[in-house]
């Protein structure tokens, strides 16, 4: 193979439109009491959503560098794209297994992008590497111009269920029992450094959305390319479309069903927003 683009599992997808570009995912691992489910095309996502609603702990692993290493020996040039460094290994797992391959093949190219965010950016990334590996561009400068691309990506978010999140210390214990008490949704965003922010708080998810819909217009979006990641909610999904073609008539949103990593976090009925 000439040319692939490989992705840690935070991203939602699985395949691109395109044959003569190779397209693979690494796979995360979620383990809960003790039950491991690897987030690969053959996870079972009903499963793995009662599992972790039933469960008293739970946590994730990153790819090791052996699996990375083993999709990176595939093809002459690659591109892999990572969950934020912030929340996870995995980039610097990849930035290993390139080092090792590099020691034996220093004829291949590798480049690793860290996404500093989480599932529906690194799809918006893939679509923008997809295009400059159509151009033929070099490898180091399509990392360049992605990278800075990217940066202008924002990513939002609203959960109703926060128990991973708390089982992970992103979120407070005390948040998730009053949030739950309370029917509360958060609404967050990651930062440019790619950590969780929690924004608002409020009650039931008709506000949950309008809150979406107004950091969006605070972003100063215009219109263009949104990417929707839900978890077992596509209604809320669709829901929030709408409120955005309202708004922005030419916005191209793109709904996706999150794979097993990104529903850990959202969980049931949670979205998040890359725009």
């Amino acid at each position: 193979m000439h040319m692939q683009i490989v992705c840690d599992s935070s991203c939602d997808m699985t395949e691109i439109p395109h044959k003569d570009i190779g397209f693979s995912t690494v796979p995360f691992v979620i383990t809960a009491d003790g039950r491991d489910f690897v987030d690969d095309q053959t996870l079972d996502h009903d499963a793995l959503m009662h599992a972790m609603e039933t469960c008293r702990r739970s946590h994730t692993s990153c790819p090791s560098p052996a699996s990375w290493e083993a999709c990176f020996l595939q093809a002459d040039k690659t591109v892999a794209l990572t969950i934020s460094s912030n929340l996870s290994g995995s980039y610097q797992s990849a930035m290993a297994a390139r080092e090792m391959v590099l020691e034996s093949h220093p004829e291949k190219q590798i480049e690793i992008i860290d996404s500093l965010s989480t599932g529906p950016k690194l799809i918006m990334i893939v679509q923008d590497v997809l295009a400059r590996m159509r151009e033929g561009m070099p490898l180091d400068q399509l990392g360049e111009i992605v990278r800075r691309e990217a940066a202008g990506i924002n990513t939002l978010f609203t959960l109703s269920s926060f128990k991973n999140l708390v089982m992970n210390g992103r979120v407070s214990a005390l948040t998730s029992f009053l949030a739950g008490k309370l029917n509360m949704h958060i609404v967050g965003a990651a930062s440019d450094e790619g950590r969780i922010l929690i924004r608002q708080k409020m009650r039931g998810k008709v506000r949950a959305l309008e809150a979406l819909v107004k950091e969006m217009e605070q972003n100063a979006f215009a219109g263009g390319r949104v990417v929707i990641s839900h978890c077992c909610n596509e209604a809320y999904a669709a829901e929030l479309a709408a409120r955005i073609r309202e708004k922005w008539d030419k916005a191209q949103v793109l709904i996706v069903r999150a794979r097993g990593l990104d529903s850990y976090y959202a969980e049931r009925n949670g979205l998040i927003v890359s725009y």
